[in-house]
């Protein structure tokens, strides 16, 4: 019996409708075997209200979708049973498909198969998850983009044209009897080199930006006891969220809330005061504090503004932080230069101004398709690397074949973002560039 895998599509909870999936080449004879009208032979997509049945038991009345391979989202014959919605239905339809011959598909297979049936490459299969698991309207919207398509084609432009360089360059290597292809010189590598970094670092530029509008952003409130982190944990999200008190080390854990900021979600957390603990419960919460200093995308370092508490030393070398000056209610004047906040008033706004600023984000509604995964941002630097190489190694007048060993790292580079896998057959490539006839 030919196989294929199943699994509900939606929640195991008590609804209207739910969604069972099938995919495999078994599909329309195993649904042939428990469906109450004939299905005949599929020869494209249909529409079919029925009941599912076990021998002569009805079970449900469903409708039935058929998908016929290869237009499908896996490229497989694919079928969608939209049942009520009772978990009771679901399990008892699921266990007469594995009866039938199918399995319960692994996290994920769906979107595997479609991958490797070539319906999407692997930046829109990460994408189909962003999609699920975003948080803010942002977000949502960047990983629509990379569903569609958008994305994969900005990688698509850079391995093509790194082809296009790589392929000159091989020609003149390994072809050197077909006198009608143009062969690009030493001299030349640099210019197209240079065309090509362009694009690239343009992308990885915007690709931080969009890493934060799909990850979020982590923001660590650091400082003394009693400089009011608390109290801006709570004016930023609106609500008590931290206890605030005016005896110091009352924070001993973490304590974390969200909220959303022009599309982007930020989390913030609210650290332990540092000083020479008082007892080990005081003394964790400092470690903690450092590890989320550690951990953090940016750090805030709260400073009394009027004085009074002394600020401990805090070691933010290296890493992106803001100095702001809380309690300025306190104040009758302020110092040029520094950025204040009133926790009390809750006038944090110009806090979360100058973040947005520090990091470079102009809010999700202005990112454009991007590529933005940790993954993918690893891959695109790696590239920028090699073909930086290559520029130095075509200034300095190198052999062309080694300049090419370097360009063709770059382009595999490009290739597994895709999810193509490396490559050492350009042929294609260089083939496509002959006259007509030859």
């Amino acid at each position: 019996m030919n196989s294929f895998i199943y699994a509900p599509a939606t929640p195991p909870i008590v609804s209207a409708l739910s969604i069972i999936r099938l995919s495999g080449s078994g599909v329309f004879g195993a649904l042939g075997k428990c469906f109450s009208k004939p299905l005949g032979a599929v020869a494209k997509r249909g529409i079919y209200v029925g009941y599912i049945k076990d021998g002569d038991r009805e079970i449900d009345q469903v409708v039935l979708l058929l998908y016929k391979a290869p237009r499908s989202y896996t490229g497989e014959d694919m079928a969608e049973i939209i049942c009520h919605g009772s978990p009771l239905l679901v399990g008892e339809i699921c266990g007469l498909l594995e009866v039938l011959g199918g399995r319960l598909a692994e996290r994920g297979e769906f979107t595997s198969l479609a991958y490797y049936n070539g319906k999407i490459d692997l930046v829109q299969a990460e994408a189909v998850n962003d999609l699920i698991n975003a948080r803010t309207e942002g977000a949502a919207e960047l990983a629509i983009k990379s569903v569609k398509g958008e994305a994969s084609a900005l990688a698509k432009s850079l391995r093509d044209k790194t082809a296009e360089l790589l392929a000159s360059l091989e020609v003149g290597i390994d072809y050197p009897e077909y006198e009608d292809i143009a062969k690009t010189e030493t001299e030349d590598v640099a210019a197209k080199c240079g065309e090509i970094l362009k694009e690239l670092e343009g992308l990885i530029a915007g690709s931080k930006g969009a890493h934060y509008v799909s990850n979020g952003i982590n923001v660590a409130l650091v400082g003394a006891p009693n400089v009011g982190k608390s109290s801006l944990l709570n004016a930023i999200l609106g609500k008590d969220k931290a206890i605030v008190s005016d005896t110091p080390g009352t924070t001993r854990d973490i304590v974390e809330g969200e909220r959303a900021v022009a599309g982007i979600l930020y989390r913030f957390y609210d650290t332990a005061g540092l000083r020479k603990g008082e007892g080990e419960i005081e003394e964790k919460g400092i470690g903690k504090s450092l590890e989320a200093i550690k951990d953090a995308d940016i750090v805030i370092h709260v400073i009394d503004a009027s004085g009074k508490i002394k600020d401990p030393y805090v070691d933010l070398s290296g890493k992106e932080h803001i100095e702001v000056y809380n309690k300025s209610d306190l104040l009758e004047e302020e110092e040029p230069g520094k950025l204040y906040i009133s926790a009390l008033r809750g006038n944090v706004e110009p806090l979360l101004e100058e973040i947005g600023k520090r990091l470079g984000l102009k809010g999700a509604d202005k990112i454009g398709a991007s590529l933005y995964s940790a993954r993918q941002i690893a891959l695109l630097d790696k590239a920028r690397e090699r073909l930086e190489q290559a520029l130095e190694l075509a200034k300095g007048n190198e052999p062309v074949d080694i300049i090419s060993s370097v360009v063709f790292s770059a382009y595999n580079d490009f290739r597994e973002l895709l999810g193509e896998g490396a490559t050492d057959d350009l042929s294609d490539e260089i083939f496509s560039r002959f006259c007509v006839g030859k």
